[in-house]
C-alpha cells in the first residue's frame, strides 16, 4: 500500500515523537540518579528502600507503556491507526509528566539533606514524627508510616500524606514526606501539626471530628459550617498542642502574624481557620489544661495588635460570636471519645499534662545537665524536649539563642542515634 505523503508526513513526526518520549522514560531508569549518593545513604534503611522501590515501580510502568507506543507505531497501517497511536501519545506524556514530578519531588527532598549537619537534624525530625504518632496509632492497630523531612522556604510547613496517590495516580506514597521551612527549624513543632493530618488521615478522625462541631454548635448553623469546615486544621493543631503545649501555639502565631488582611481572612471552601480565630482556640486548650501563663499575655497582644473593629462587620460578628463557643469546641476537640481514635479521646492517648509548663521544669530539674546529652534521655523524651525548648525560647527571650543552641545540639544528636539504629 502506497500512502500519501500527507500520511507519511504524520507517521514519521509521531515515530520522531515516540522515540524521544520513549528514550526519555529510559534515561528515568535508574532512580538513584535523583540525589547524591550522600543523600541516598543518609537515609534510614527502610525508608531509602521504600521511596526507591515506589519510584522504580512508577518508573517501569511508564516504560511499558512506552514500549505499547512504540509497537502500536510499527503496527499502524490506516490513517485512523496513526491518529489512535497520536491520542495515545499525548496520554504518555501526561503520564510522563507526572511521574517526572513524583521523581523530582523526591529527589529534591533527598538532596536537602547532603549536608551532613542538616542531614542529622533532619533525621531527628523524623525521629520525632515517627513518635508523635505511635500513642494514636499502635493503640487503634495502624502502622506507623516511616516519615521523610526536608526544609525547604516558605511560611509554613505541608505533608504528602503516607497512602495518597502521586502524580501519576497510579501508585501512593510509601512514607509520609513533611517540609519544615528554614526559619522554622529551631522550633519544629509544625512537624507534629503535619503528623497530626496524618494520624487524621489514617483513623479517619477528621470526618468524626466535623459531625462533633457541626452537631456541638448546632445553635447557630452558619457558625456550626464554617468551624466543621475547619476540622483537618483543628485536629493537626490539637494533635500539636497535646504533643509540644505552649511551644505550638508561639510557633504558630509567628506563622499567622502577618497583616491584618491575612489574619482575619476568610475562605470559602479553606480548610485553614482564620488566623484571628485559629490562634485563640490554641489559647483555649492552654487555658483548659494548663491554667494561667504566657498564652494568657500571647492573647492579650494578639487582641491589641488586631482589633475586631478591623475587620468586615460580618467578619466581626463572626468571630465575636466563636469566641464564646471556645471553651465548647475545645471540649468537643480534646475531651470527647471518637470511635476513629479507637473509643478515646485524644488527651487519652496523648497527655497534654506532660507538657505543661511545670511539669517540664520538673523533667529538666530531675533529669539535671543529662537530659540534653544522655542517649537515654534524649531518645525517651524527645517529644517533651522539643516542647520545653519551644516553651523556653518563647519566654525567655533574652537567653533564647542559649536555648535554640542547645536544641540543636541534642537534636543532632538524636538524629545521628536515629541514623545509627
Amino acid at each position: 500500500m502506497i500512502e500519501s505523503k500527507d500520511v507519511a508526513a504524520v507517521r514519521d513526526q509521531l515515530a520522531r515523537q515516540v522515540a524521544h518520549w520513549g528514550a526519555a522514560a529510559d534515561d528515568l531508569a535508574d532512580v538513584t540518579l535523583l540525589a547524591a549518593p550522600a543523600a541516598w545513604r543518609s537515609l534510614e534503611r527502610y525508608l531509602g528502600t521504600a521511596i526507591e522501590t515506589t519510584l522504580a515501580e512508577s518508573v517501569r510502568g511508564l516504560r511499558a507503556q512506552a514500549d505499547v507506543l512504540r509497537a502500536r507505531l510499527l503496527a499502524a497501517v490506516h490513517e485512523r491507526d496513526l491518529a489512535d497511536l497520536h491520542r495515545e501519545l499525548l496520554r504518555f506524556r501526561r503520564r510522563y509528566l507526572a511521574v517526572e514530578a513524583s521523581l523530582d519531588f523526591f529527589g529534591d527532598a533527598i538532596n536537602t539533606r547532603t549536608n551532613e549537619k542538616l542531614c542529622a537534624y533532619l533525621s531527628a525530625c523524623d525521629f520525632l514524627a515517627r513518635e508523635s504518632m505511635r500513642p494514636v496509632l499502635e493503640p487503634t492497630g495502624l502502622r506507623v508510616p516511616r516519615v521523610l523531612t526536608y526544609v525547604d522556604k516558605g511560611l509554613g510547613a505541608s505533608i504528602l500524606k503516607a497512602g495518597l496517590r502521586l502524580w501519576d495516580q497510579q501508585f501512593v506514597s510509601p512514607v509520609a514526606v513533611i517540609k519544615i521551612v528554614r526559619h522554622n527549624l529551631q522550633r519544629p513543632t509544625a512537624l507534629i501539626h503535619e503528623t497530626g493530618h496524618q494520624v487524621a488521615h489514617l483513623t479517619k478522625w477528621t470526618a468524626q471530628l466535623a459531625a462533633a462541631l457541626s452537631n456541638g454548635l448546632s445553635g447557630n448553623r452558619s457558625l456550626a459550617d464554617l468551624w466543621s469546615g475547619w476540622a483537618s486544621e483543628i485536629a493537626a493543631d490539637a494533635f500539636a498542642f497535646v504533643h509540644t503545649g505552649f511551644a505550638s501555639l508561639s510557633a504558630l502565631h509567628g506563622v499567622l502574624a502577618g497583616e491584618g488582611s491575612w489574619v482575619f481572612r476568610v475562605e470559602p471552601l479553606d480548610p485553614h481557620p482564620s488566623g484571628y480565630v485559629r490562634i485563640l482556640l490554641v489559647r483555649a486548650m492552654c487555658q483548659r489544661f494548663f491554667g494561667a501563663g504566657p498564652w494568657d499575655q500571647l492573647a492579650r497582644a494578639w487582641i491589641r495588635m488586631y482589633p475586631l473593629e478591623n475587620a468586615s462587620p460580618e467578619t466581626a460578628r463572626t468571630f465575636r460570636a466563636s469566641l464564646d463557643h471556645l471553651p465548647k469546641i475545645v471540649e468537643i476537640v480534646l475531651e470527647r471519645e471518637y470511635a476513629a481514635l479507637g473509643g478515646h479521646a485524644l488527651v487519652d492517648l496523648v497527655d497534654p499534662a506532660r507538657v505543661k509548663p511545670e511539669a517540664l521544669l520538673e523533667l529538666e530539674r530531675l533529669a539535671g545537665p543529662a537530659l540534653y546529652v544522655s542517649t537515654d534521655w534524649v531518645r525517651r523524651e524527645s517529644l517533651r524536649l522539643l516542647a520545653l525548648s519551644g516553651y523556653r525560647a518563647a519566654t525567655d527571650t533574652l537567653h533564647a539563642p542559649e536555648t535554640l543552641q542547645r536544641q540543636h545540639e541534642w537534636m543532632t544528636r538524636l538524629g545521628e542515634l536515629a541514623k545509627a539504629a
